[in-house]
């Protein structure tokens, strides 16, 4: 099958134009023409996931956070990106992202799936629906049967993504109810979060004073990890290749936190 094919797949599902502005998704190295056999898959086009894609003999790489996100002016083996870029045209392995339009279309509704959570709704707003479709946007908010403590919270999320800790801002017997997650860096999702009236804010990168600020606004804040609650991505769009693509293999990177606590 054509790479070309593989992409018209893959935003069938998750369409390029869901990506918000900013963002660079899409086909960003190599040949849409490619023959592709065998698909590595991974969070970020990092060395170790290029060394894996080439040890692997993969034909296309599938990765969440682009390669490139904004011009270079030259491309050389002196900067750690450009030797990614040339070993992937080396070995002619085409390398696709799908960022926000995944974050839209697929992790939003998937990590509350994954924490339990029912009946949400966008916490920001990125596409109006259509067809009296509800909004799309980036992650989701939603209510809890009953409020338990904020601890209680901090245990499902490990319990749920594999993780051995998150770090909490706000008080762990503080009742929850409204919960909004909202996965990678989400220090911007804050005032989305206050705005929705949501008790707590799963979400990570946050930094003290983002923390301190948003108790001090009676909102918890769980910071899972920026690749915490990401990693749900490669098994995700895995098992949808492998459901319509039955005659090429698709391998995934095994889940690695980029990061060890001493």
């Amino acid at each position: 099958m054509l790479c070309r094919e593989i992409m018209e797949i893959l935003e069938r599902a998750y369409p390029c134009g869901y990506a918000l502005d900013w963002d660079n998704v899409g086909l960003l190295v190599g040949r849409d023409d490619r023959e592709v056999k065998r698909i590595y898959i991974a969070l970020d086009a990092d060395d170790d996931a290029v060394d894996a894609a080439v040890r692997l003999g993969a034909d296309m790489l599938v990765t969440h956070h682009p390669l490139l996100f904004s011009g270079l002016k030259r491309i050389t083996n002196r900067d750690f990106t450009g030797a990614r870029i040339l070993k992937l045209i080396r070995h002619d392995i085409s390398c696709y992202a799908m960022h926000t339009n995944y974050d839209v279309a697929g992790m939003a509704e998937l990590s509350a799936r994954i924490l339990g959570l029912s009946g949400g709704e966008a916490l920001e707003v990125t596409r109006e629906g259509a067809g009296g479709e509800p909004p799309e946007g980036i992650g989701r908010v939603a209510d809890l049967k009953e409020a338990v403590p904020l601890d209680r919270i901090c245990s499902l999320v490990k319990d749920r993504f594999h993780l051995e800790h998150v770090k909490v801002f706000g008080d762990g017997e503080e009742p929850v109810r409204r919960v909004a997650i909202s996965p990678g860096s989400g220090k911007s999702m804050v005032k989305a979060a206050l705005e929705q009236g949501a008790d707590v804010l799963i979400t990570g990168d946050i930094d003290h004073h983002t923390g301190i600020d948003a108790v001090a606004q009676h909102l918890a804040v769980i910071d899972a990890g920026h690749y915490g609650i990401e990693h749900i991505f490669i098994e995700d769009v895995k098992e949808y290749l492998e459901e319509r693509l039955p005659d090429v293999e698709v391998c995934a990177a095994p889940v690695r936190h980029p990061f060890r606590i001493v």
